[in-house]
């Protein structure tokens, strides 16, 4: 298959060449190994044993066992932004440099070295999700400096994992990343044209063609993008229109924690473990609330490397097709 689609979203072009890869099914059926973990390792930073290594602890959600807790926030001992300076901009002629203001947490997800999300129990998951929540709206509500928050979750080391106990990350920053300007401004110039929420328009388009979507609850629907830039990419978003992730209900949550173990589960044994990136993508906060915005998680696989055609041209080069994808990842 020869065939060029354009994200709605972003604008930009994905080229389909199948024929630079093996069937999805040969995809499916390759396995990075798998390397066993303990379920404790004296040397890892986020493990009971090496407690008196964390750095400063944000919060914690506790477990039943008053002595134990379920989810943990530390500040990142090792911060891309930091909060112990002030936000200033500064431009000399041509180039404009600015502070590096803003919050950089690690959100350990378990005590446990070995656990991951696909076999942790519903509880378990929803702690992690309620946790993102928590952090999300107390930093919007405490700091008027903080114009975006991305929080995200590396798995492996090809999407950039440093250490294998499972954990999420969170970014608060002070500006505007560019590419979430654009993202915000396509879905305002859609909405002003169509009046209408792009992202509730491509939900109504999927569940009516159903040859992308993967899952469905009450509250979500997960699908593998028509414009998909990579193998196996799936977007998880509320069926109901919202513009942010801090407005979500309880039952909101419980319903993406059920969603996420469903996809990540079939990631898992669909597409033999693959490492990916996830990320919470809710937009910034200049343009909260809006009718044009919705946010969605996006699961990202890192199966492929992008190569210099792209690089060079922003065009990203997929070997799978979207809707063969999505038939593996729903196959029993």
């Amino acid at each position: 298959m020869h065939e060029i689609r354009q994200d709605l979203t972003t604008g930009q072009w994905v080229i389909y060449a199948t024929e630079r890869r093996d069937r999805p099914v040969d995809v499916h059926r390759s396995r990075a190994e798998r390397t066993s973990l303990p379920s404790r390792d004296a040397h890892c930073p986020f493990c009971k044993a090496g407690e008196t290594t964390v750095p400063e602890v944000v919060m914690e959600l506790p477990s039943r066992d008053p002595n134990r807790w379920q989810t943990r926030v530390i500040r990142n001992k090792y911060p891309v932004l930091v909060p112990e300076t002030k936000v200033r901009k500064h431009k000399d002629s041509l180039y404009e440099t600015m502070t590096a203001y803003g919050l950089n947490e690690i959100i350990v997800e378990a005590p446990r070295h070995d656990a991951d999300i696909p076999t942790m129990s519903p509880e378990e998951i929803r702690a992690i999700i309620e946790t993102y929540h928590k952090r999300y709206v107390d930093i919007y509500a405490t700091d008027d400096n903080i114009r975006c928050i991305i929080i995200f979750r590396n798995r492996g080391e090809r999407a950039g994992t440093s250490l294998l106990h499972p954990h999420s990350q969170l970014v608060a920053t002070a500006f505007v990343p560019g590419y979430i300007s654009v993202q915000e401004q396509r879905a305002r110039d859609y909405f002003e044209s169509r009046k209408s929420c792009l992202f509730c328009d491509m939900i109504g388009c999927e569940r009516r063609s159903r040859a992308r979507v993967v899952f469905e609850n009450e509250f979500f629907i997960g699908f593998v993008p028509f414009a998909a830039e990579v193998p196996f990419q799936v977007w998880i978003l509320p069926k109901v229109h919202e513009s942010d992730f801090g407005g979500t209900s309880d039952q909101d949550r419980a319903a993406l924690a059920e969603a996420l173990r469903d996809i990540l589960r079939r990631l898992e044994d669909r597409v033999q473990s693959p490492h990916y990136n996830y990320i919470i993508k809710s937009f910034s906060k200049q343009d909260l609330p809006a009718p044009h915005l919705h946010w969605y998680v996006e699961i990202r696989p890192r199966l492929v490397t992008a190569a210099g055609f792209e690089i060079g041209s922003g065009v990203r080069i997929n070997h799978s097709i979207p809707e063969e994808d999505a038939d593996i990842l729903r196959s029993t």
